[in-house]
């Protein structure tokens, strides 16, 4: 039975959503796996209460997250980064989808009278799921390690592939001939003037625009500016008959240098979190388990087979190219689903009569089980690379320099780079101790950049900004900010989220440090007293009075929290 009113959908996804996300982590399945049940239960072939028949938009739409993933990725993948991943993205990548599609296509050449459908089911199998392995590895915080890199490098060359295969539909059909309409130089000409449009926007214009709207404080136009560009950039790819995700990617990619980047993903996180949600129970919902049971035996195989053979040849491929057979198990089962552009791939080819209505049917339950499956997958990926290890440094995370520096060396996160925060940061800079900056003047944050340091735009009082700067991998967090107040909330969120890490902070006044202090402050320095107790140094320095005692004598007020300066209260007479 159809739910009628919006309000009572939303109710009935969200109810559904909940319990079975609680419910899934809590037996250690992961969140995405719960969001695919709560898409079968709320979706058009569940025997109760359904949202909508109309899947498609729904998925269509919830692509959307897809997007924004890609784009965050592109955040922390700048240029130098790609280009050393250069021989896994287009040499294992290509050679997974060539090897891959070619053993499926000749097994699905048994039940297809063309070799050349045979080989497009081939092609669009060998793809896995960008957004369910990046979603998975981003939960597990492993997309920075080597099976990690490996297996970006992977989905980003299928990704790319998706471009001849969408061309290859309609050459294929006997009912379009839409390739063969527009002459290849126009298609190149389209393309590369695209791409053409996605740099000069992300590399010009929205860097202007961003540093406008900062000065101005501006959050909101800030945060439409940035969704601007990624759906740009997603429409300009669309338009060029490549993956939208990949653009999003390139966008983000372009802003990866800049200095609002933490800025930019901890306003975009919320968004891409909730769209990937609706992803997910959009892929449930289009699971008919009705008509899968219809042919259980046949599904059953084809299933199994195309899971079997990407494993293989997976494995194979990254011990071919010098991983090790621990991170090679977790590469492939991580790898082993269909793609979310087979649903685009098998939808035109079904559209264009490439295939007909059973098979497309069969291959739309195919992606759609076999993406429930990923986190069971995964875990037992796991399971089997821990059996098969023999050495710990076979696990070793071959890591971005950023997160080697975040896990192995004692990485400081400023907060303000003002006077202090500067004078603070020249002497983390001297010292070569790695910090990450942060302060909500673009002046500041310009100066820093101009320094040579590593400096960005946020601020350390925001929340999704701890995030997106890792605190948690900190060794202390310093904070600088002039605000007592914002120093407050600063101090609270950090001590809040991250209880282990020391917090140093500059507070004006003794009343301002125990307030620091009362919020969570590991150390709390007023800077008045500071300045009070150097006059009173110096003067005793003048008067003859041996060094060593005026270091005890300040050594001791420190020690007792500043109490000997403290004015008593006046005695009240009766």
């Amino acid at each position: 039975m159809q739910v009628d009113t919006f309000i009572i959908s939303a109710l009935l996804v969200l109810a559904a959503a909940s319990v079975a996300v609680t419910l899934f982590r809590h037996l250690g399945l992961g969140s995405v796996l719960g969001l695919l049940v709560a898409g079968i239960a709320v979706g058009p072939y569940s025997p109760g209460f359904y949202v909508t028949t109309h899947v498609e938009d729904v998925r269509q739409f919830a692509e959307l997250g897809v997007v924004l993933l890609l784009f965050v990725i592109g955040l922390e993948m700048n240029p130098r980064r790609l280009w050393s991943m250069r021989r896994e993205v287009f040499g294992l990548g290509t050679l997974q989808i060539i090897v891959t599609g070619i053993i499926i296509a000749a097994y699905f050449s048994l039940y297809q009278s063309s070799w050349q459908v045979a080989l497009l089911i081939g092609m669009t199998f060998a793809l896995s799921s960008t957004a369910f392995v990046m979603q998975l590895l981003q939960e597990r915080g492993e997309i920075a390690t080597k099976h990690g890199i490996t297996a970006f490098s992977i989905l980003l060359m299928q990704d790319l592939a998706i471009v001849p295969l969408l061309a290859v539909v309609p050459i294929l059909s006997t009912v379009g001939t839409l390739s063969s309409e527009v002459p290849l130089w126009e298609q190149l000409t389209i393309v590369i003037g695209m791409f053409a449009l996605v740099f000069a926007f992300g590399r010009y214009i929205l860097p202007y625009a961003l540093n406008h709207m900062a000065k101005q404080g501006n959050q909101d136009g800030f945060l439409l500016a940035i969704l601007m560009a990624v759906f740009l950039a997603a429409w300009a790819m669309h338009q060029a008959g490549i993956s939208m995700a990949l653009g999003a990617f390139l966008m983000g990619m372009l802003l990866s240098g800049s200095r609002y980047r933490l800025q930019i993903q901890a306003h975009i996180e919320p968004y891409k979190g909730l769209l990937m949600s609706v992803f997910f129970i959009a892929v449930g919902m289009s699971i008919n388990l009705q008509a899968l049971a219809e042919q259980p035996l046949l599904f059953a195989q084809h299933t199994l087979v195309i899971v079997a053979i990407k494993l293989v040849v997976l494995f194979v491929l990254a011990l071919a190219f010098g991983i090790s057979k621990p991170l090679s198990t977790k590469v492939a089962f991580y790898l082993a689903q269909g793609g979310e552009f087979g649903f685009v791939l098998f939808g035109s080819a079904k559209a264009l009569q490439v295939i007909d209505d059973a098979t497309f049917v069969l291959a739309i339950g195919i992606i759609s089980v076999t993406m429930l499956a990923t986190p069971p997958l995964v875990r037992l990926g796991n399971i089997l690379a821990a059996r098969i290890e023999r050495k710990r440094d076979d696990m070793g995370a071959l890591r971005y320099p950023e997160s080697q520096v975040a896990d192995n060396q004692q990485l400081v996160i400023l907060g303000g780079f003002g006077r202090v925060g500067h004078a603070v940061a020249a002497i983390l800079h001297s010292s070569d101790v790695p910090f990450i900056a942060f302060d909500t003047d673009p002046a500041q944050v310009a100066q820093g950049r101009s320094d040579g340091m590593p400096v960005y735009y946020g601020s350390i009082g925001d929340p999704s900004i701890l995030s997106a700067a890792h605190v948690e991998r900190a060794s202390v967090v310093v904070i600088t900010i002039n605000s007592t107040t914002a120093a407050l909330r600063a101090v609270s969120h950090v001590r809040a989220r991250f209880p282990k890490v020391p917090i140093i902070c500059r507070a004006h006044d003794l009343k301002a440090s125990g307030q620091l202090l009362a919020a969570g402050a590991t150390h709390a320095h007023p800077e008045a007293v500071e300045s009070s107790l150097r006059l009173g140094a110096l003067t005793l320095e003048m008067l003859a009075v041996p060094q060593d005692n005026v270091e005890s004598l300040l050594e001791s007020v420190r020690k007792g929290n500043y109490e000997m300066l403290t004015p008593s209260a006046p005695d009240k007479k009766a």
